[in-house]
């Protein structure tokens, strides 16, 4: 016997979590499908904190993180639960940058967003914690702030939840099947389920559970690793005191203020191998945390040293955006994914990908999606280079 709901979501973390929770929010009936357990620490969406910012490289990104903040502000309100911790961010832009800070700056202005353009002596007047080279210009933005990233994905679940989704873990998805006018089939290990719509959410296992249906998307799946770091003072590196940052180069990194303990988490982006997901080691690479500190020693020189590090996992497209699209030939058949850096807008991309499987007028029309489409150039094109700076 089969059973049958409106919508299923395959996959779990942040972004199949705040599906499920909109879509039942909308009286659907929705089964929410996990391979591993809920909270697991295989994909992207565990740890303590991500970034939520407003710079980024187009006007359609920043408008896109305006979106973000009002979502984040809603699943607040609506779980009762504090989960933005605004502290503010730079972004770092050494002379010669490989990342233009041109079109940072211009897209801030094209949307309105204020900012402070920061010149070292200006950086180090404020936060004192900082040695950068000279000739480093930094974008100060006060509204950056940190979200939780273990915890807001289970605010999630929890709220999916309350509102009549069936969340069901270790249900890896075997195979998907079109039925025509009957819906799609999902064959799971504890037996199919039927459904009107299909939001896929795999990350790293996309096509796994794509290939029933003939799509392939091209990811390529790295493992990354974040480090804690330990100082003797922790006081300055206290949220009020010290923002969050970017070094807006290659190799790139980031890190936070302290968050929730006296150690200071910093990481490098893009910097790990290709892997995969199936495959993959939780050990720690010495080399990655060695490079990280010496960065970071030199940046920060009151840091400390490494007292943990621990792995994760990207799964990136060739050009670092995003795909929030229905499957070409299969629409309602609609996946979502963050390439990296889509956790700040895990509740505006659940409300997008609900929009995107139930059809019908959305009221983020305004926005524009095209660049995240499954038909566009850097997924159809075998020659595109890819490339993963943003």
């Amino acid at each position: 016997m089969s059973e049958r709901v409106d919508y299923v979501v395959v996959g779990l973390g942040a972004l199949g979590s705040a599906a499920a929770m909109e879509l039942a929010g909308r009286g659907h009936s929705v089964v929410g499908l996990e391979r591993f357990e809920l909270g697991h620490s295989r994909g992207a969406s565990h740890d303590t904190s991500r970034i939520l910012r407003h710079s980024y490289h187009t006007p359609d990104y920043v408008r896109l993180t305006q979106r973000a903040y009002a979502d984040w502000a809603r699943l607040e309100h609506d779980a009762d639960a504090s989960l933005v911790t605004v502290v503010g961010g730079l972004d770092l832009f050494p002379a010669d940058a490989a990342i233009n800070p041109v079109d940072y700056l211009t897209s801030l202005d094209a949307v309105g967003i204020a900012y402070d353009w920061l010149d070292v002596d200006a950086v180090r007047q404020r936060w004192p914690q900082f040695r950068l080279p000279e000739g480093t210009m930094a974008l100060h933005q006060a509204d950056a702030a940190i979200v939780p990233a273990g915890r807001g994905t289970r605010v999630m679940q929890e709220q999916a939840r309350r509102r009549g989704a069936d969340l069901r873990e270790r249900s890896a998805v075997l195979a998907v099947r079109d039925l025509g006018e009957r819906g799609y089939e999902v064959a799971t290990v504890h037996g199919p389920v039927l459904c009107s719509g299909l939001v896929v959410c795999a990350d790293a296992w996309v096509n796994d559970v794509l290939e029933g249906l003939g799509v392939q998307v091209p990811v390529e799946v790295t493992l990354e690793q974040v480090t804690y770091f330990q100082p003797d003072d922790a006081t300055p590196f206290q949220p009020g005191r010290m923002p969050l940052w970017i070094w807006m180069d290659d190799p790139s990194y980031y890190g936070f203020p302290s968050y929730g303990e006296p150690t200071v988490k910093a990481a490098q982006d893009c910097g790990g191998p290709t892997v995969h997901p199936d495959r993959r080691t939780t050990d720690v690479d010495p080399a990655m945390e060695s490079l990280l500190a010496q960065h970071l020693q030199a940046m920060l020189p009151g840091v400390g040293h490494p007292v943990r590090s621990l792995r994760c996992q990207y799964t990136l497209t060739p050009d670092r955006d995003f795909v929030l699209s229905p499957v070409p030939g299969h629409e309602r058949v609609v996946v979502g994914l963050g390439a990296a850096h889509g956790f700040k807008f895990a509740p505006t991309f659940g409300r997008l990908l609900a929009d995107l499987v139930v059809g019908g007028p959305a009221p983020d029309a305004d926005l524009d999606l095209s660049a995240f489409r499954l038909d566009r150039a850097a997924l159809t094109d075998p020659d595109y280079q890819a490339h993963w700076l943003v």
